[in-house]
């Protein structure tokens, strides 16, 4: 009797002292990146390399909010422009997330997924750099730069024990 009390003393205690670290890597977390380009931006001076989004561009970063308004987001990140910075503003001001910012040529993506682990994300880019991280986070190239009047597009990654699928939808404005 007493063996079997001191067998189950040191499972009890084994199984509570490992509990944490079993926790932490639980492969079946799903984890979702939304990827958006940003919206029509400010093309009245071809000289502006940061132009500010139109009044159709944000009437589509509103539209972004209210599409995103019953999506759970845990972060939001954005290249360091005017159009993309506008696009996820009404995003991340609806959901009280201060955006990160991101530059798509000098992120590690093995730690950018690793970080994001079981989260939902919201990206937004551009018509080269969408594509770019879409095939990046997937691990192949199977997108090529957008059109660049495509500012309706949503890239949708779901990863679940390291094995992605991506949905691609067209968000027009209503």
């Amino acid at each position: 009797m007493i063996k079997k009390c001191i067998i189950l003393s040191i499972i009890f205690s084994i199984t509570f002292s490992c509990g944490d670290n079993l926790g932490s890597v639980k492969q079946n977390k799903e984890t979702k990146f939304y990827l958006i380009r940003h919206a029509e931006k400010d093309r009245s001076n071809p000289e502006n390399k940061n132009p500010i989004l139109t009044k159709k561009g944000i009437e589509r970063a509103n539209h972004w909010a209210s599409y995103f308004d019953s999506i759970p987001l845990n972060s939001i990140y954005t290249t360091n422009f005017n159009r993309t910075k506008g696009t996820i503003r009404p995003v991340s001001e609806s959901k009280e997330i201060i955006p990160k910012i991101y530059s798509p040529n000098k992120l590690d993506f093995n730690q950018f997924i690793k970080s994001n682990n079981g989260k939902s994300v919201l990206i937004s880019g551009h018509s080269n750099t969408t594509p770019y991280m879409v095939n990046k986070i997937i691990g192949e190239k199977r997108f090529s730069d957008m059109l660049d009047s495509d500012n309706k597009s949503l890239f949708i990654i779901k990863i679940v024990n390291s094995k992605s699928t991506v949905e691609v939808r067209s968000v027009d404005l209503e």
